[in-house]
């Protein structure tokens, strides 16, 4: 273990509490803003402001909803049944939203089903069996297997298809491959697990480079398929990690090994966990980019953190004890970093639940857009709901 690590607490139970019913209390305090509309991917000023269902990142708020649900639903002695009825309530309109979106083909041209509809509708449909759920879900699956290119043997993340300059993957497409292994089993039709099989390995032969830190994007020959060059989009530079990134490929090793038990991705998860760890700052938060460490004034990217622990949180459950003993304090103790030093506790200075996190950052070196910079962002406040809920019990994922 780093030695960054060995002399740092753990969070501690009561604290996980604490910390989850401010939760509770935050997204209750927001329904009346958003029920009908969702937060802006990031927010302003720490504020998030409503929008629409059009952004690829609206199905975490509901997920935020369905965790403060299963949490209220556990503690009766401390919420009384209004609580848990207006949050099914208004889990319920969301999915309206959901399943009204994919049948109008609202905004779905992209990889992101996976983010829209694991923590939303497979979520309301585990929990309360709403076959608006079902059926929003299984439609989004059936929309993620129209991205995918059989010359290459991957799910294209953005634009149109038929574009050689879209003919590539990236590495936070790990996480919308849940959706895909869910409906296969839901139908029965091995065409949803046959592709996400296939994109994992032609994703996990291309993204990790050999010191096992992570591209962002890979791009394929758009005839032969073969494999062209890695690329980033969201990170400082081509060859640098990009923290989310590398948090994606902790957490997308992690769900890969769930769903497959390829036992090599055990091994990929631990070297690229142990880059993602060596990399850290000394609070164990990362800046956006690992180019950037103590001393820097870069901004940070909390949300890599809270994506990075729910990954090895859910490793810890496929690896012998002694290892999953050591993810689970590793995660424990970055988690009470983000829990002391960068969440929320009071409802005046943010609408959100966790601060300082970078959606997107320019560069000189890389092509992103400037915006949600040392903010709220809201799957940054569902990872981290995640985190604290997988310490709290034996919690069913959603994904």
């Amino acid at each position: 273990m780093k030695n960054t690590l060995k002399n740092k607490a753990t969070i501690y139970d009561s604290q996980i509490k604490e910390a989850l019913e401010f939760c509770i209390k935050q997204i209750t305090e927001c329904l009346p803003e958003f029920t009908s509309h969702f937060p802006k991917a990031y927010s302003e000023k720490n504020f998030y402001a409503p929008t629409e269902n059009v952004d690829w990142t609206t199905g975490f708020w509901t997920g935020e909803i369905w965790i403060a649900y299963e949490y209220v639903k556990d503690h009766p002695e401390k919420y009384g049944p209004e609580v848990l009825e207006s949050l099914e309530g208004a889990a319920k309109v969301q999915m309206d939203s959901f399943l009204y979106r994919i049948e109008n083909e609202i905004e779905v041209d992209h990889h992101d089903m996976g983010f829209l509809y694991s923590p939303s509708c497979v979520a309301g449909y585990k929990l309360i069996g709403s076959e608006v759920g079902h059926r929003a879900a299984i439609l989004a699956a059936d929309r993620l297997l129209r991205r995918y290119h059989p010359v290459g043997e991957f799910l294209q993340a953005w634009g149109p298809m038929d574009q050689p300059e879209n003919y590539r993957l990236i590495i936070d497409c790990l996480n919308n491959l849940p959706l895909l292994y869910w409906a296969a089993d839901e139908t029965g039709d091995s065409k949803y697990r046959e592709v996400a099989d296939k994109h994992i390995h032609t994703a996990l032969s291309n993204l990790i480079r050999e010191d096992y830190s992570t591209w962002h994007t890979f791009f394929f020959d758009p005839v032969t398929g073969a494999p062209d060059h890695g690329a980033t989009c969201q990170g400082y530079r081509d060859g640098s990690a990009w923290a989310r990134g590398q948090a994606w490929g902790v957490y997308g090793l992690a769900t890969a090994y769930r769903y497959t038990h390829r036992e090599e991705y055990i091994d990929l998860f631990d070297h690229v966990l142990e880059y993602f760890i060596d990399h850290l700052p000394e609070d164990l938060v990362p800046f956006w980019d690992f180019e950037f460490s103590d001393g820097s004034k870069e901004p940070r990217d909390s949300s890599s953190a809270s994506i990075a622990v729910c990954g090895m949180l859910e490793m810890s459950r496929h690896v012998p004890a002694d290892k999953a003993a050591l993810y689970r304090e590793i995660a424990a103790k970055i988690l009470k970093s983000l829990c002391d030093n960068y969440a929320v506790k009071d409802t005046s200075i943010s609408n959100g639940l966790v601060l300082h996190s970078t959606y997107s950052n320019h560069s000189p070196y890389n092509t992103c857009n400037h915006y949600g910079v040392d903010e709220c962002n809201i799957w940054g406040d569902y990872f981290y709901m995640e985190a604290l809920i997988r310490l709290s019990k034996d919690w069913q994922q959603y994904w």
